[in-house]
């Protein structure tokens, strides 16, 4: 189930794997295992690294990705703090200041205040930190963003491999998976 999240191989790809090691299993197990543990790993993950490094030194890098589901578009909305990790991944269907507001408040509950909140130039993130009483910390130069734009990327290589989503709540689950996954074998840039 690792080698499936962690790398961009399909279901077949993960079977054909496990038979040349002696292991002979469908690809449909495969997918049940994802599905079933998948979210209690990914869950354990992230509440060890909570537990470690809640604090309100972070610096946080807040950005959506477009995701088409069944054609219709849909927005991916991203937590990354400093070190390149992903907080938090929230799927939603529009890009309002309603949903920024419900994505930023999970982020602060579940991972408490942060020093400064990097984000780009769209204007319901100002409106929603304004709200929250957080505006100050704002900062959305040009350029500041790169971090989060580029941590799009191992998702974007997952996607193109699981030939797209169907689902929102399919999306919302892997995404989650998947960010606590890929943190927990990504190594900082000094190791």
């Amino acid at each position: 189930m690792m080698m499936y999240i962690r790398f961009p191989l399909s279901l077949r790809n993960v079977e054909d794997l496990l038979h040349e090691r002696g292991i002979d299993i469908c690809h449909e197990t495969v997918r049940f295992w994802w599905s079933r543990f998948g979210p209690m790993f990914a869950a354990e993950i992230r509440k060890r690294r909570v537990e470690g490094m809640r604090s309100s030194r972070w610096r946080w890098y807040l950005d959506e990705v477009f995701v088409k589901i069944n054609g219709e578009r849909h927005y991916l909305s991203r937590a990354v703090d400093h070190e390149g990790e992903v907080l938090e991944s929230f799927v939603t269907r529009t890009r309002d200041k309603k949903a920024v507001l419900k994505f930023i408040r999970k982020c602060l509950k579940r991972h408490g205040h942060a020093e400064k909140i990097v984000t780009d130039k769209l204007g319901s993130y100002e409106a929603a930190l304004r709200e929250i009483g957080i505006r100050n910390r704002q900062d959305n130069a040009r350029w500041a963003n790169n971090r989060a734009e580029n941590s799009h990327q191992p998702f974007r290589r997952r996607e193109r491999a699981m030939l797209r989503f169907r689902r929102m709540r399919t999306l919302q689950k892997f995404a989650s998976v998947h960010a606590s996954i890929h943190n927990h074998f990504n190594q900082e840039r000094s190791l």
